[in-house]
C-alpha cells in the first residue's frame, strides 16, 4: 500500500514537470514552423495527457542517462547550443552578403582571401594539366637526384643545383622532370613541375608488374627489367625501385649491366617502362587472337 502511494506521488511529480507551452514559448516557435505546423504540434501536445507520459514512460538506465527529470526546454548554459531562430539565420544571410560584395581593386591594396593568394606556378600548372588542386597535392613526388653544376662563360663561372625529380599518381601514371636555379627552392620547383607535366601512362599487368621484359638504354646506362610473379617484391636499386612505386608496380627485377651514372639510370627506366609492348598489339600485328589463359580458366591463381 505504501509503495503504491509513494509510485503515485513519484507520477504527480512528475506531471508537474511536464507543463504545457507557455504563450512566449508558442511565439518563438512560430517563428521557427509554420501555421499548419503549429496546428499539428498543438494537436499533438492536447491528445497525449502529461499523466500518462509520467506513468508509461521509462527512464533511460545506461550510464549516460541525464540524473534529472527534464523536458529539454530549459537552456543549460553549459551543455546546451543556443537556438537558432529564424531572425537569426536571416541576419546571418544578410551578413554573408555583405560579405561577397566585391571590393575595389585599389593599386598597391592586397585583400587577403582572394584569389590573388594562389601561387602564379601552381595555378599555371593546373591550366596546362587540367589537374586539381586535391590530385596536384596527392601525387607522390619524390627527388632522386641534385648537384651543383657549373657554367663556363667569358664573363666567369656560373653555378647553379640541379635536380631531377619523379611524380606518379601510384596508379599508371609517371613522370620525371629537371631544373636548374641558383636558388634551391626555385630549381626543386621547376623539377616537381616538369616532372608533372611529364606524366605518362604506364603499361601494367595485373595492375603490380610489366609485360614480359624491356630494355632501354641512355647514353653509357642500359637498364633490364623484367616482369615477376605476386609477392616478388621489387628487387632493384633504389632509383629504379622510387621510379616503379610511384607508377604503382609492386612486382619487378632490374639489371643494369653497364654505366650506373644516376641520371642515366632514371631516364633509361623511365624509357623503358613507357615503350613496352602490349600482347594486344602484337596480336593484332600478327591477326592473330589472343586469350590469357591465366585469367580467363585458371581465375588468375597460375603463378
Amino acid at each position: 500500500m505504501e509503495a503504491s502511494k509513494s509510485r503515485e506521488a513519484d507520477i504527480d511529480a512528475r506531471t508537474a514537470q511536464l507543463t504545457p507551452y507557455t504563450a512566449r514559448e508558442k511565439e518563438i516557435l512560430a517563428m521557427r514552423y509554420t501555421p499548419e505546423q503549429m496546428k499539428v504540434i498543438e494537436a499533438g501536445e492536447a491528445a497525449i495527457s502529461p499523466r500518462d507520459t509520467a506513468k508509461q514512460g521509462r527512464l533511460r538506465g545506461d550510464a549516460f542517462r541525464p540524473a534529472y527529470m527534464d523536458d529539454f526546454a530549459t537552456l543549460r548554459p553549459l551543455v546546451d547550443k543556443p537556438i537558432r531562430l529564424a531572425i537569426d539565420d536571416a541576419q546571418q544571410a544578410t551578413q554573408s552578403s555583405k560579405e561577397k560584395v566585391k571590393k575595389l581593386p585599389l593599386p598597391g591594396v592586397k585583400y587577403s582571401g582572394s584569389a590573388d593568394d594562389e601561387d602564379p606556378h601552381m595555378l599555371r600548372l593546373r591550366q596546362q594539366t587540367g589537374f586539381t588542386a586535391s590530385t596536384i597535392r596527392k601525387l607522390r613526388v619524390k627527388n632522386l637526384i641534385a648537384h651543383r653544376v657549373v657554367n663556363q662563360t667569358r664573363m666567369g663561372k656560373i653555378q647553379s643545383l640541379y635536380f631531377l625529380t619523379i611524380a606518379g599518381d601510384q596508379d599508371g601514371m609517371l613522370g620525371i622532370g629537371e631544373g636548374k636555379a641558383a636558388e634551391d627552392a626555385d630549381g626543386k620547383r621547376q623539377a616537381m613541375m616538369n616532372a608533372i607535366r611529364n606524366m605518362r601512362p604506364i603499361a601494367r599487368y595485373e595492375e603490380r608488374t610489366i609485360y614480359g621484359e624491356v630494355e632501354a638504354k641512355v647514353g653509357g646506362s642500359i637498364v633490364q627489367l623484367s616482369a615477376r610473379s605476386p609477392g616478388f617484391g621489387n628487387r632493384c636499386q633504389h632509383l629504379i625501385f622510387e621510379l616503379a612505386r610511384a607508377a604503382g608496380i609492386s612486382d619487378l627485377a632490374a639489371r643494369t649491366p653497364r654505366s650506373r651514372n644516376k641520371m642515366n639510370v632514371v631516364k633509361a627506366a623511365f624509357e623503358a617502362l613507357t615503350k613496352q609492348k602490349l600482347p594486344e598489339d602484337v596480336a593484332r600485328a600478327r591477326g592473330r587472337k589472343m586469350v590469357d589463359v591465366r585469367s580467363v580458366y585458371y581465375g588468375g591463381q597460375v603463378y
